[in-house]
């Protein structure tokens, strides 16, 4: 689309005074013969604002330029009805961070506003994805969790279906007798407000709940889901089974894709896509529901304390889990289960045995709480009851500090941190040997009962509760614990299918208050959903965006790359393997634009062509200048604001880079590296977001995909015969934007050490 633009040069916050801004204006008059190009300060001021709406209307502009500040600012004061709007960043990213009224300064910032009026002539003309669609919302489980997000949802005014595979609602909520109040002075146990809740539950007229039932299907994409609820029965083993073998065999894929030869033997049967067929006939008794999104709420189950042998389990009944410590509390005076007799001593393991691989995959705060909970029933039961706690972590967090510290005080409760070592049977008592306490190497103690604090493993883990009909599988995707993989730290209730969000213990083990408090969390994550899809707008973390992928389809050759590497399962297949999209499911991200060779899919305001041009519109100086240039592409979720703030700060770095933002790294086609060292630049570096078990890419995988896409780009390296060392890819946080100088000249020092591009003046 042809594009009539306006440029509007912000010489506010030093800009003015750092730049030859008529230069600017001229440059987009001349190069780019820009309708119009006005430069004022402050154009975010309301009489700037109407200036720029009277030149769309009047001139007829389609687009509008704001070079001035960060992109990250001021989103709302530049938006206009009937134009785009493109930022171009002089403020951080040039007169911030480079000395004023310099020569370099001045050809950085005339290439940004090359990019800026490059990138917004290839805007395309493309009216938003939008369907009829639904806002009603489907919660998974009837627990305390669940019961509060469906609760929370209905109030807002939303159509809300709940479904429990037992025949009661409540959930462990019902089974345990006491809980944490939540309540000031926090040292005080509760009843469960359990029983007021499922009333409430059943009385609402927008809750409708499904007792004895489970989810035998979800097919579609938010705002369009279709989940079909069926009775609970044999049927659930069978779809159990087939979902452990798909996880088996991806697995084994993955490994054999790793480079492990012997990974998988035995499992080469395969599964095939999940979402891949004729649907089945539905000649049983269900029900189907048509939801906008889903919270998924199923719960957790105890950890096998077979594991823990050596601590008496299976071998002695007076060696308990803490789930059965709760049954025997429930019964009202605490007895030993080998006799019947009072309990007037009793041992709280909150560690684990040494032999234990992986003793705490599923601890958390719960077992320490639960402990303290438990050692409570003991002194209420028999006031001359004695506790003893071991522990390996005392993990009491908040204001449960103050229940933690009444303890403490209590006389009859003994706590130290140190290691059991076993438990033995020695007469009418059993014997807890402790090393490494508090009190001296080695102690023992002789007590009535010992309660063993189990992890808390979510239901998801071995058991198929979404069944979604999605080409990339029927489950959500997972951490090696069970747990829901997606960013853990800036969207904890997301997943990675759209629409979908965990809540509760299903999420990570937490206690009721704070499970309570999840569930809202998630209703409001889900409505969001609900609400966006219905605009035709994406939902976290580019909420609002409204483009979307269109493929070419006629040139697709089916390799599945983009439908394999889309960390959302936005895409299913047809039958004659092209991708199927599915908008309502896209984050926007646009990994599968950097993954497909073809180049075949777009949004309209980010494509493979848009990128390229603006790196072939940077002005590149002939080798005799002796001004290398760089290009570094940078995530915009954590790598864009570093070097935001690298600026606020008034760091300096070399002015021969240019920053190249896209949505995600993963988004990065390699065609964009052959074109950049093609134009004659000197050096590409890659910045996304840090990956790995303490931080996460905010699109998943999208840095992982990055670096696994650069170590391939050797082959365009060895035409262009350019050395290796001329590409670099790093992570950067958000956080350390003082990093970023110390890497942008390190990169320009090694580049300045090899001859120049020869490709300069091509």
């Amino acid at each position: 689309m042809d594009h009539k633009i306006g440029v509007y040069i912000d010489t506010g916050y030093g800009i003015g005074e750092a730049l030859d801004v008529e230069a600017l204006c001229k440059l987009a008059k001349k190069e780019f013969k820009v309708a119009v190009c006005r430069a004022e300060p402050y154009w975010c001021d309301p009489e700037k604002l109407a200036i720029i709406r009277n030149d769309i209307s009047t001139e007829s502009l389609t687009a509008v330029v704001i070079a001035g500040p960060s992109r990250r600012v001021l989103e709302d004061k530049f938006t206009f009805e009937g134009a785009i709007t493109e930022r171009v960043n002089l403020r951080e990213h040039v007169v911030w961070c480079q000395p004023p009224n310099h020569e370099d300064t001045q050809m950085l910032a005339e290439d940004y506003v090359r990019m800026g009026i490059i990138k917004a002539s290839n805007y395309d003309d493309r009216a938003p994805f939008k369907e009829e669609t639904v806002k009603s919302i489907l919660v998974i489980g009837g627990g305390m969790t669940g019961m509060s997000a469906a609760l929370g949802a209905a109030k807002a005014g939303y159509q809300v279906y709940l479904v429990e595979k037992e025949a009661e609602l409540g959930g462990w909520a019902r089974k345990f007798p006491k809980i944490f109040s939540g309540q000031p002075p926090y040292d005080q146990l509760a009843k469960p407000e359990i029983e007021g809740k499922i009333k409430e539950i059943k009385s609402h007229n927008r809750i409708k709940l499904f007792t004895s039932s489970r989810i035998y299907r979800i097919a579609g994409a938010p705002g369009m889901f279709e989940a079909i609820v069926r009775p609970d029965g044999p049927w659930i083993d069978d779809v159990n089974k087939r979902q452990n073998d798909w996880k088996r065999e991806q697995a084994a894929k993955a490994a054999r894709f790793a480079g492990d030869k012997d990974a998988g033997k035995g499992e080469e049967e395969e599964v095939g896509a999940w979402g891949v067929g004729e649907a089945e006939p539905l000649d049983f008794e269900h029900e189907l529901l048509k939801v906008g999104a889903v919270v998924l709420a199923a719960g957790w189950r105890p950890d096998d304390p077979a594991q823990f042998e050596s601590f008496g389990y299976g071998k002695y009944p007076d060696v308990i889990t803490s789930v059965e410590m709760e049954e025997l509390a429930a019964k009202g005076k605490i007895t030993r289960p080998s006799n019947g007799a009072a309990v007037n001593s009793a041992a709280f393991i909150d560690c684990a045995e040494e032999s234990v691989k992986n003793p705490f995959l599923y601890k958390s705060y719960v077992p320490s709480l639960v402990a303290l909970k438990q050692a409570r029933y003991l002194r209420e039961s028999n006031p001359d009851g004695k506790a003893y706690l071991f522990y390996e972590n005392m993990r009491t967090p908040g204001q449960y500090e103050k229940y933690y510290e009444g303890m403490q005080n209590d006389p009859g409760v003994f706590l130290s941190m140190g290691t059991v070592t076993g438990v033995s049977n020695t007469g009418s008592q059993l014997t807890v040997e402790v090393k490494d306490t508090l009190l001296g190497d080695q102690l023992k103690v002789k007590v009535d009962l010992v309660v063993l604090g189990t992890g808390m493993i979510p239901v998801t883990k071995d058991m198929a509760i979404v069944n979604l009909k999605y080409r990339q599988g029927p489950f959500l995707p997972e951490n090696p614990y069970g747990f829901n993989d997606s960013h853990f730290i800036c969207f904890p209730y997301e997943t990675q299918r759209t629409g979908i969000y965990t809540a509760g213990c299903v999420r990570q083990p937490m206690d009721f208050k704070n499970a309570e408090i999840d569930g809202l969390g998630a209703a409001l994550k889900a409505i969001q959903c609900a609400e966006l899809v219905s605009e035709g707008k994406a939902v976290h973390p580019r909420a609002g965006d409204l483009s979307y992928p269109e493929l070419f389809i006629t040139r697709c050759t089916q390799c599945k790359r983009c439908t394999d590497e889309c960390p959302f399962g936005m895409y299913d297949e047809k039958p004659d393997g092209t991708p199927l999209p599915n908008p309502t499911r896209c984050r926007r991200c646009g990994i599968c634009m950097g993954s497909c060779p073809e180049r075949i899919i777009s949004f309209r305001d980010h494509s493979v062509a848009m990128i390229g041009n603006m790196i072939k519109g940077i002005h590149v100086p002939d080798e005799y200048e002796e001004k290398p240039r760089m290009v570094v592409f940078i995530c915009e979720n954590d790598a864009y604001p570093a070097v935001d703030m690298a600026g606020i700060k008034g760091h300096q770095y070399s002015p021969f880079v240019r920053f190249v933002p896209l949505r995600c790294l993963g988004n990065i086609n390699l065609v964009w590296i052959a074109d950049a060292l093609s134009k004659g630049i000197d050096g590409v570096m890659l910045i996304g977001c840090v990956h790995g078990d303490d931080y996460q890419c905010h699109f998943v995988k999208g840095s992982e995909l990055a670096q696994v896409r650069m170590s391939k780009i050797s082959e365009t390296l060895q035409r262009l015969v350019l050395e290796p060392e001329r590409i670099e890819v790093h992570q950067l946080g958000i956080h350390e934007y003082d990093k970023l100088p110390k890497l942008i000249n390190e990169f320009a020092e090694k580049i300045s050490g090899f001859d120049p591009n020869p490709y300069k003046g091509f």
